[in-house]
């Protein structure tokens, strides 16, 4: 699971650039928008709205703004034109991708999405070419800073968590099912710990490796691109050894 994880791509990215942060926000606030119009602004009643505050959050979102965004998605006289996309596809050495995306021209994204497949060896594929490679997972990540990591496995585990992994120096990832995601991650909140993230992500069941630099760089550069997308919320792939090109 390390790796894998939204996780790893985010402290991949702590020094980006203002471009980079503003492309984050603008992102960010597709998700908070319609989070609010469609459940409220209230952060304590509205746990979709509460989890992507964290996440804003771990992203170095200031809080103004995204006070902010909720403000202006309260008073929004209109619901928001964005609705939700998958696509499917491989990259070169057939690691498999998976692309969400909020777009409010469907056309626009599909084409940009499909350029970047072509464009960096890979190609776009049909609804389910790849997803059955991946589970849908809740994964909550905690700080592990002045905690107890047998206390912290007890209590996830107790809280209704399937995994726990602490590889990482600093955090502990945390899986469960989805429909647990929200009880699990309040439980660990109440017990007092640091919760860094928690959503629901797709993680691969079955792995693909690259193993010459070209296509290690064609991927890196197909996931930049997708990444950089102002309609593309994430991306899910299933690269064994990324780590070894970064």
């Amino acid at each position: 699971m390390s790796g894998h994880s939204k996780w790893s791509t985010i402290k991949r990215k702590k020094g980006e650039t203002d471009a980079q942060r503003a492309k984050i926000f603008t992102k960010m606030s597709r998700e908070i928008t319609m989070a609010v119009q469609e459940s409220g602004g209230d952060p304590g009643v509205n746990g979709k709205l509460r989890d992507l505050i964290t996440k804003a959050r771990v992203n170095n979102v200031p809080r103004d703004n995204i006070d902010r965004v909720i403000k202006k998605a309260l008073g929004g006289d209109s619901k928001s034109n964005y609705e939700s996309v998958i696509y499917e596809g491989y990259g070169p050495s057939g690691v498999a991708v998976i692309v969400e995306s909020l777009t409010d021209n469907r056309n626009r994204t599909a084409g940009d999405v499909r350029h970047y497949f072509d464009k960096f060896g890979g190609n776009l594929g049909t609804s389910g070419c790849v997803s059955f490679m991946f589970q849908e997972k809740g994964v909550i990540i905690v700080s592990r800073e002045g905690t107890d990591e047998d206390k912290l496995m007890e209590d996830a585990i107790e809280a209704g968590a399937s995994d726990f992994s602490a590889d990482e120096e600093d955090i502990a990832e945390i899986t469960a099912e989805p429909s647990d995601l929200r009880s699990v991650r309040e439980a660990l909140e109440e017990a007092g710990y640091n919760i860094l993230s928690a959503e629901v992500e797709q993680l691969p069941s079955t792995y693909a490796a690259i193993s010459d630099a070209e296509s290690a760089q064609k991927m890196i550069r197909l996931l930049e691109a997708l990444e950089d997308s102002d309609d593309v919320q994430n991306v899910w792939h299933n690269w064994e050894n990324e780590d070894e090109f970064i």
